[in-house]
């Protein structure tokens, strides 16, 4: 099993310990580009996909680096939504 799909599978076993640096790894496997919207955007980050144009916005957690659970779902949800997982 490669980098992908692990990082598939633990982010659908809902992990309390999936970290934002993580989710991003998985979304660039997945073709998703990471966007800030400037200076003013603060700790949302939006990821581009390159080639559905559809589009994941995460809150960058601080001072902690795991995502909250809500997160993860909502990550899941649009995911599988979009086909990509």
């Amino acid at each position: 099993m490669g980098k992908k799909e692990k990082l598939i599978a633990k982010l659908l076993s809902e992990p309390k310990d999936f970290t934002f640096e993580e989710a991003e790894t998985l979304l660039g496997y997945l073709s998703y580009v990471r966007n800030n919207k400037g200076k003013t955007s603060g700790s949302r980050v939006m990821f581009s996909n390159t080639i559905t144009n559809s589009k994941i916005i995460l809150h960058k957690p601080h001072p902690r680096k795991e995502l909250l659970s809500y997160q993860i779902k909502q990550l899941i949800d649009t995911l599988r939504r979009e086909g990509s997982i």
